[in-house]
């Protein structure tokens, strides 16, 4: 027979789930080594800086390649890459059909004729020819039309973050920008996001920042939280919900009724803007409905973050916790997208008949990018993990002392330190078990999208159903998780026998607090949706002034999730301090009795909220079952006359 728990938080511990994590040990071996090899055989700078039909990298020195005379040029001052025949590209295994050169300036005008390219050529110290062409040989040369640009030659200016020349001429830059990332297996989505977000990219970048503020003013907003800062918040959420909603409804009968209205691209985007016109508004109704429905809790969800907030104030470096794990994400991912872009480039070099070098993607390549995504997942998730078990040892460490009045030395810096010492292997192993909950919904995701041009409703029916179910049971995960998290604070155990005496304890008790947090969690979830809706409407305003942007609903759907998940970093640590809370409430509840022999370890402000709030729960439900029960034993049966 096993022994009771004991439920306290221990100062001796043992280092649990040991195997788990040695096993992300050898994972994160693997992606150095994968890391490593794609810096040693790959060119990053390749990719980005551009290169040319030689094997000359722009902007720099470049070494000889055997077998390509015009290699191994100084391109210091010729950072453009400039395509001979823009307005046609094509792709040929990878790779374009048109020459590339790297020039030193885009032509900015049109060039109707070689004289055009010679006098362009001696203005501006760029030739848009060959290398091995003179310039005062463009007029007299016979082979000149083959080894010069097809004319006319577009205007172009330079693209902002890839140093391409992009034509300026409408049908010239779609075919051309179409090319550039139809090595992508047919994502014209790519497309579309990489247009808008480099034409608009000032945006783009501005727009996160407003919600990185409105977020932090959100901090600050439920941390001196009181009745009237609710009334605002809903009262803003309504506001910005029926705005938003207008405005859309507003734009999409605009851009409808606007004769201007010609290229593909811009009927596209009325398609958006009508979704989502009618995904805003099927928002604003239910969320409506739902705050209509639980407005007379709004007075508890005050006392709610007041207790909240009280176990806040006790350890005022929780706030700061989100933006040292988006820090880490941040570096993480730079770190992770560098190894990507070297591992895409990473191949073999070919020279062609005509001098030119082409370049071959390894074999294996395939298995190490995939590799290379499940480490971007697990990854992510370990880093969110170790915020989660950072802020619920913190939390633990306060409630279970009994001088309230001086509590533990450093909590945040004791939960880091218990955590990296005992508990990684554990943080380690939920982290998987999200992993790989969320590696087949991407894949059913991807197969969705290759296989949704064969119009079979039954199998759109099947895909949307099992990412569905997978999403309810990714969601059902995280909570177990978070709880689990929060025992092992507690009782030092692993993972498995954490999230077993957690579901023990919430079963038992989790019918009294669960419209608390519920609810707790809804006023929560209005802030994010608050930071979204304004963000959203400041991108509405902003890119509606440039309709010349052939493509910007699409970066405006990244915006609001970016404002999302923003929101979401920094009121995390809300949502976790208030699971972790009545966790401890509830073991509190179960283990003692408020005697003098087990006294309870909450103060009084944290017993009274519950008590009244699970009492206005039973009148509620008393009175819902009155008038049934009146019903049912006041009916008397008549004789028949």
């Amino acid at each position: 027979v096993t022994e009771p728990r004991e439920w306290r938080p221990l100062t001796y511990r043992k280092c649990t789930d040991v195997l788990w994590l040695l096993l992300f040990f050898i994972f994160w071996a693997g992606l150095m080594f994968i890391a490593g090899y794609a810096v040693v055989a790959g060119a990053a700078e390749r990719l980005v800086l551009g290169y040319d039909s030689f094997g000359n990298i722009c902007g720099r020195k470049n070494s000889p390649v055997k077998g390509a005379p015009l290699s191994g040029q100084d391109m210091t001052s010729k950072k453009y890459v400039f395509f001979l025949n823009s307005c046609n590209l094509e792709m040929q295994n990878l790779e374009f059909s048109s020459v590339s050169l790297c020039v030193s300036s885009c032509p900015q005008e049109q060039l109707s004729s070689l004289e055009d390219l010679q006098v362009f050529a001696r203005i501006n110290g760029s030739s848009l020819c060959v290398y091995n062409l003179n310039v005062s040989s463009y007029t007299q040369n016979p082979k000149a039309s083959e080894l010069c640009p097809t004319l006319p030659v577009p205007p172009s200016k330079s693209f902002p973050l890839f140093n391409r020349c992009i034509p300026q001429n409408p049908e010239c830059y779609s075919k051309f920008a179409s090319a550039l990332v139809s090595m992508v297996k047919e994502m014209d989505a790519l497309h579309r996001i990489l247009a808008g977000i480099l034409a608009g990219r000032d945006t783009v970048i501005g727009l996160s920042v407003l919600s990185l503020a409105l977020s932090f003013i959100l901090v600050l907003t439920f941390t001196f939280i009181h009745t009237l800062l609710v009334h605002t918040l809903i009262a803003l959420v309504v506001f910005g919900l029926l705005f938003v909603s207008g405005v859309l409804w507003w734009l999409y009968y605009d851009y409808r009724n606007d004769p201007s209205t010609e290229l593909e691209t811009e009927k596209e985007n009325i398609k958006f803007l009508l979704g989502y016109a009618v995904f805003s508004t099927i928002v604003a109704v239910v969320l409506l409905s739902l705050i209509l429905v639980l407005r007379k809790r709004l007075q508890f969800t005050v006392q709610l973050f007041h207790v909240v907030n009280k176990m806040i104030s006790r350890i005022p470096f929780l706030l700061f916790q989100p933006l040292w794990s988006f820090l880490i994400l941040i570096v993480f991912w730079v770190f992770w997208v560098a190894v990507l872009l070297s591992l895409g480039t990473a191949g073999t070099t070919q020279i062609t008949s005509g001098g030119q070098v082409e370049y071959r993607a390894a074999s294996g390549i395939h298995y190490m990018a995939w590799y290379h995504f499940v480490a971007l997942i697990w990854t992510s998730e370990f880093i969110l993990a170790c915020q989660q078990m950072t802020i619920a040892g913190a939390v633990v460490s306060c409630y279970f002392n009994r001088n309230k009045n001086s509590p533990p030395r450093h909590p945040v810096l004791s939960s880091i330190s218990v955590l990296f010492c005992y508990h990684l292997g554990t943080v380690v192993k939920g982290s998987f078990l999200i992993t790989i909950l969320r590696i087949p919904r991407i894949f059913l995701l991807y197969l969705y999208n290759f296989l949704k041009q064969k119009e079979n409703a039954y199998a759109k029916c099947l895909f949307k159903s099992c990412c569905g179910w997978f999403c309810c049971l990714e969601r059902c995960l995280r909570y177990f998780n978070q709880h689990a998290y929060t025992t092992t604070a507690i009782n030092g155990t692993d993972f498995c026998t954490s999230a077993k005496d957690a579901v023990f304890i919430l079963a038992k008790k989790s019918a009294k607090m669960a419209s608390i947090i519920c609810f707790g969690g809804f006023i929560l979830f209005l802030g994010k949706v608050f930071v979204v809706c304004f963000t959203v409407f400041g991108g509405l305003m902003a890119f509606n002034y440039h309709r010349e942007l052939q493509a910007w609903v699409v970066p405006l759907l990244l915006v609001g999730f970016f404002a999302y998940m923003i929101s979401h970093s920094f009121l995390s640590v809300f949502e976790v301090t208030m699971d972790a809370l009545f966790l401890c409430f509830a073991i509190d509840m179960e283990t003692n009795d408020g005697s003098a022999e087990k006294p309870y370890f909450m103060d009084q402000e944290l017993l009274t909220f519950v008590t009244q709030s699970n009492k206005l729960t039973e009148e509620r439900k008393h009175r819902s079952m009155k008038p049934l029960q009146e019903n049912e034993d006041g009916t008397e049966l008549q004789s028949m006359v």
